[in-house]
């Protein structure tokens, strides 16, 4: 495992502890902070492999950084923390933690840690890949119909005949069916 890493400790002492327990594995700190300001804009331009955080506590500026991190350059993040409470857990899940480790770094786990958060990561965005296809079908498949039901109504055509049309229009004009369909319903729209 050799990854570029970000560390974001509120002390020196877990920068330090981060780097013991990452020797040996071919991984490098690419850089540190003290607090997690301004760290989007550091993970935008470095694009790490991951980033791991030791706080004391979540805080809300902090989870602001690590949500705009997942919207625009997602990567794993691992925090520990010392709160404990559920409050602290959900919401740090819901910005975008991969791993919410509580009661301190042990040094000799980081490795493992670091390779789940990793995994757990990587499944998390073919889940969202997947649902982002899905959600981009059904809408693909609402414009087809939506543009079939105008052809009947405007042409008095079948629905198969609708459907032909629409397909012909998409093959001699080398365009996808949807943008035939998108087209079809903007041009209706126009004319209400």
């Amino acid at each position: 495992m050799s990854l570029r890493i970000i560390v974001v400790g509120e002390e020196a002492h877990c920068i330090a502890q981060v780097r013991q327990g990452l020797q040996g594995t071919g991984s490098a700190i690419v850089a540190t902070m003290i607090n997690g300001d301004r760290l989007f804009q550091k993970v935008h331009a470095m694009r790490p492999d991951a980033v791991v955080m030791c706080v004391t506590y979540a805080s809300t500026q902090l989870l602001n950084e690590v949500e705009r991190i997942d919207n625009d350059c997602p990567c794993p993040i691992v925090m520990f923390a010392t709160a404990a409470d559920d409050d602290s857990i959900s919401a740090a899940v819901k910005a975008g933690v991969s791993a919410y480790v509580v009661d301190g770094l042990q040094v000799h786990r980081l490795p493992s840690i670091l390779q789940t958060a990793i995994a757990r990561f990587k499944e998390t965005q073919e889940l969202r890949n997947k649902l982002h296809q899905a959600k981009s079908a059904l809408a693909e498949r609402k414009s087809v119909e939506r543009a079939k039901g105008i052809l009947m109504k405007q042409r008095g055509l079948s629905e198969e005949n609708a459907y032909q049309a629409l397909r012909r229009l998409a093959m001699s004009r080398n365009k996808r069916l949807v943008d035939v369909a998108d087209s079809v319903i903007s041009a209706a729209d126009l004319l209400i």
